[in-house]
């Protein structure tokens, strides 16, 4: 719309002389978003962008839509035609406009109230959640439905934690599924890594080129979460070329992540990213032309546009020395192509999803870099996003160390919570869950509700229309559901039950869709397993040695939904309550395997604690 459009003189002048055009940033203001689509979707019955909400000029909403054309077509009025009827109606039935749009506000305030059952998920919720999406699955291509496909991140999430908690090997096969076809597919740069927004076709072989940070902070992972489970030779290449794609790519000057790369390149989408026969054979000569061809599926008809193709790896190279040598030739012609432009906008939310993924990546894989990068990016919150609203408080966006304006909404908080905890657990730093304790804290004062949720903005940000609630996943995790999670883990690491209570009421909202709609509410159900699970709690102390890292590093190998672990030394100061009275054996580093802070006979025993973890 904003080429056929917003940008015809004739239109653009025409809005200009009779109306207020606003441009909403829906990552800068996802409130604002949140608001509008709730009102799109209630008029029209779908929601989507391109949205466009007319509006009083006390914001309340009379009219609203998704894509209208630049010329009448299938029934659909043009824009000109919409925005010409709406000025005639405005300037000559203004009273009625008005009365709608107080019923339209009236009746969303009343919908607003999240749906809330009795309780949280119970066993048998979570088995009828898998059975449910089995119904969905596409077990020939992976994922769920068909066209468009996005990454279902927090549904692969919960079906990996659904294998190890019961062994249901039914969600074990969807997820392995899924992540070897996106693995394999044109939706994952096969040159330089990194994950696509979606793909266009059921098949993930044409995707979307924009490459999202939650996206891939997401998937990083689910991956090394596959990893961790199976030893799944695939996911362990995926998640270290995904990990270095993000540190090169995504990582901007200040430290943080930048939000977006862009999928066109010239005005071309995908143009960085296709290759035809011909471009391969000139940078790679006819020998290894034909073979990496055949390879990678680029043909003279092309799967893309104009006989170019996306690049699939759909079975592994007999030669991985040649694969390894020509990936490099290829990814070294490519970065001669004009590049997609980044969006360097940091957004906290994103960013707490990329920490805790560099943060447990970087552990489980032995990489400490990955691990030096979230803490970075980490500190970049702390000392550019946070206390400009009152302590503790964050703002969503900065740029070039330049913090925005906008408030933090649930998202900001829950999942740079999240990543402040992954950091404590990996790196033993106090600095880290004192932090996080602190934000969780103002989310759990500034954005409850009168019942058992969560609003998705602070109650002393400035007001809209109506105050939002999300309790659907969205292309992240709800704020509600992320804030639960973070909340179990902070109970199970503290022993504040009050904590896990509050995510026990959060939480009940997802018993009352995962029968139906499972898909919308991933995260609620992995956080429901870490409730169901206990969840399990490992306290390492010791002094720095190889040998408290190898208790470190087994502890990280447990693949137990909400696995909680605090190291820390003998003697030390603590505020963290699974770690006190938690004395040493003799010299060596003593490990304590708990659950609700009962634990089994500490050991320093690395065989005896292998045999704890998989009881």
């Amino acid at each position: 719309m904003a080429h056929e459009s917003f940008e015809d003189p004739s239109v653009a002048e025409f809005l200009n002389n009779n109306f207020v055009s606003i441009k909403v940033d829906r990552e800068e203001r996802p409130d604002i978003d949140t608001v509008y689509m709730n009102v799109t979707t209630s008029l029209t019955g779908r929601g989507g962008w391109p949205m466009s909400v007319f509006l009083d000029a006390d914001a309340r909403p009379f009219y609203a839509g998704t894509y209208f054309p630049p010329n009448p077509s299938h029934g659909m009025p043009s824009f000109t035609q919409l925005v010409e009827a709406i000025n005639d109606a405005w300037r000559n039935n203004r009273p009625e406009l008005q009365n709608s749009a107080k019923q339209i506000v009236s009746s969303l305030n009343m919908k607003s109230s999240a749906i809330a059952g009795d309780e949280a998920p119970t066993p048998r919720d979570l088995s009828g959640a898998v059975k449910t999406l089995g119904r969905f699955f596409d077990s020939e291509h992976g994922g769920f439905g068909g066209a468009p496909k996005f990454p279902p991140s927090m549904i692969l999430e919960f079906l990996l934690n659904e294998y190890a908690r019961v062994g249901d090997v039914q969600a074990l096969l969807m997820a392995e599924t899924t992540l070897t076809a996106m693995a394999r597919g044109g939706i994952y740069d096969q040159l330089g890594g990194g994950f696509a927004r979606y793909s266009v076709d059921a098949h993930w072989v044409v995707p979307h080129f924009e490459k999202m940070l939650y996206d891939n902070a997401l998937l990083l992972r689910v991956y090394a979460h596959w990893w961790r489970l199976t030893g799944s030779a695939i996911s362990e290449r995926i998640v270290h070329e995904t990990a270095d794609f993000m540190l090169r790519e995504f990582c901007t000057t200040e430290g943080g992540f930048a939000s977006a790369i862009d999928a066109d390149s010239e005005g071309t989408e995908g143009a960085f990213y296709v290759w035809n026969p011909e471009s391969i054979y000139e940078l790679l000569g006819a020998e290894d032309g034909e073979w990496t061809c055949d390879l990678l599926g680029v043909t003279s008809s092309g799967t893309f546009e104009h006989g170019f193709s996306t690049l699939q790896l759909l079975s592994d190279p007999g030669d991985l020395s040649r694969w390894m040598r020509i990936r490099r030739l290829l990814f070294t012609g490519r970065e001669s192509r004009p590049r997609p432009q980044v969006d360097d906008k940091i957004v906290a939310s994103w960013n707490g999803l990329a920490i805790a993924a560099l943060a447990e990546a970087g552990m489980i894989f032995s990489q400490p870099h990955w691990v030096a990068a979230a803490e970075a990016a980490a500190e970049l919150l702390v000392n550019v996003h946070m206390g400009h609203h009152g302590a503790n408080r964050i703002n969503r966006t900065s740029r070039n160390g330049t913090v925005g304006s906008n408030w933090g909404v649930l998202d900001d908080y829950a999942n740079v919570a999240e990543g402040f905890l992954a950091l404590y657990q990996v790196t033993g730093r106090q600095h880290w869950f004192d932090l996080a304790s602190n934000v969780l804290q103002v989310a759990s004062e500034n954005f409850s509700d009168e019942s058992n949720g969560f609003f998705y903005t602070d109650a002393s940000a400035p007001g809209l229309v109506q105050r939002p609630k999300n309790i659907h996943d969205n292309a992240e995790p709800s704020g509600v559901f992320a804030l639960a999670k973070a909340l179990i883990t902070l109970s199970a690491l503290t022993g504040d039950s009050a904590y896990r209570k509050r995510a026990e009421g959060a939480l009940t909202s997802v018993s009352e869709m995962v029968g139906t709609s499972p898909m919308g509410v991933g995260w609620g159900l992995v956080a429901s397993q870490a409730l169901l699970c206990g969840p399990v709690q490992i306290a390492i102390v010791g002094c720095d040695s190889p040998e408290r890292d190898q208790f470190v590093s087994a502890a990280w190998h447990s693949s137990k939904p909400g696995t909680v672990i605090a190291v820390g030394k003998p003697n030390e100061e603590r505020t963290v309550n699974l770690l006190n009275e938690r004395p040493m054996i003799g010299d060596g580093p003593t490990i304590y395997f708990c659950r609700d802070f009962v634990c089994e006979l500490p050991t320093n025993d690395l065989a005896i604690f292998l045999g704890q973890l998989n009881t």
